[in-house]
């Protein structure tokens, strides 16, 4: 086999299209493929994806509403019944302390949330829970139950 004789299969290479070289050359001697008229024939063709004809686009015919603070803390809300039920199924345990790692490790939240306890449900067991916020009534049902409610800086 000779290495310098290689060339392409029939037919994998194609000439480029000469755009706006006459007639002869089967791409328009007048419109050059782009048919005629119209905003795409012209040159300098820029045409944002958002643009919608003229038309008052989307962005500006829906109303905009309320306020969102960019700056907002966002907690993963976790309700004291939650916690009961979860050491009822055997996913946490009530005798080591519940901290923001140990519900990672159990699955139950994220590794950068911040947690934040609420008093929705029932606790009969004593936890020595750490936090980045407690709700008034998720502390005093905590500590109602002989446990602990500390807040994480």
């Amino acid at each position: 086999m000779d290495l310098s004789r290689l060339k392409p299969a029939k037919g994998a290479v194609r000439e480029r299209k000469r755009l706006g070289r006459g007639v002869g050359s089967g791409y328009g001697g007048h419109s050059s493929t782009r048919g005629t008229k119209g905003q795409k024939a012209r040159t300098g063709q820029k045409i944002p994806a958002y643009f919608e004809g003229g038309q008052m686009p989307l962005v500006r015919r829906v109303p905009k509403r309320g306020f969102r603070n960019p700056f907002r803390t966002e907690y993963r809300v976790i309700n004291v019944g939650d916690l009961a039920r979860w050491i009822e199924a055997g996913r946490l345990s009530a005798e080591a302390p519940i901290t923001p790692e140990t519900l990672v490790a159990a699955g139950l939240a994220r590794k950068r949330d911040r947690i934040k306890i609420l008093g929705d449900g029932e606790l009969s067991v004593a936890l020595q829970i750490s936090a980045h916020a407690f709700s008034a009534s998720a502390r005093q049902k905590i500590e109602a139950a002989g446990g602990t409610a500390t807040v994480i800086a």
